[in-house]
């Protein structure tokens, strides 16, 4: 079983776009969600599909990744609960460890949010100057809530850092 371990937080500034060395577009939504677990169906580009399975809350969570063909990922997104999340995944290496910031269009512009995934919960990654306040195991800043929970949480997220 894979496991994810990672930490999040919101970006202040835009001075990481120099760093960027790959962009993403992910579109993104929920089959199946409730507390703790979910479902997710993600398309990458519109030429890749994958199907999602996590379970957990904290920082490390169990996950469970299958690629799926194309066709399938738009007619599942089509049955997502709450909003298809649309976002660019800009990758940022920085001292070791490579950043996802996550810029979300659509219902949730504005919002802009860095990753690190780490190998261990003991991995001490640096940050760099533009991460500001972290929100790793704040619910409402995970992907699943930001999909299923939006106009509960909408008001109540911060988009500075």
């Amino acid at each position: 079983m894979a496991k994810e371990i990672e930490r999040k937080f919101l970006v202040r500034g835009d001075h990481w776009r120099n760093l960027v060395t790959e962009r993403l577009i992910l579109r993104q939504g929920y089959i199946a969600s409730m507390d703790g677990r979910s479902v997710r169906v993600r398309l990458t580009n519109d030429t890749k599909a994958t199907l999602t399975i996590k379970i957990g809350k904290a920082m490390t969570r169990d996950e469970f990744e299958y690629e799926i063909p194309v066709d399938d990922a738009e007619e599942l997104l089509g049955t997502a609960i709450g909003l298809v999340i649309e976002k660019t995944r800009h990758k940022v290496p920085f001292k070791g460890f490579v950043w996802e910031v996550d810029v979300f269009r659509g219902a949730h512009r504005g919002l802009v949010i860095a990753e690190v995934e780490m190998s261990s919960e003991n991995d001490n990654p640096e940050l760099p100057d533009w991460i500001g306040r972290e929100v790793t195991g704040e619910y409402r800043y995970s992907n699943q809530a930001l999909a299923t929970q939006f106009e509960r949480e909408y008001d109540e997220l911060s988009h500075t850092a």
